[in-house]
């Protein structure tokens, strides 16, 4: 995987809750999680590069 590029995100308070505890459940971090949830989300709609699948 390629370097890593910080931003900022903002959610809404419930839905950090909410991607939190399914962090916990899955034994992520949060940001583990939410990059987890984005590549899925990419890998579903055809949307990396071949070579990242």
């Amino acid at each position: 995987m390629a370097g890593k590029k910080a931003f900022a995100l903002r959610l809404d308070e419930k839905m950090m809750k909410a991607i939190e505890k399914w962090a916990s459940d899955e034994f992520r971090s949060t940001n583990g999680q939410l990059e987890w949830i984005v590549r899925e989300a990419l890998k579903k709609n055809g949307r990396l590069p071949k070579n990242e699948n």
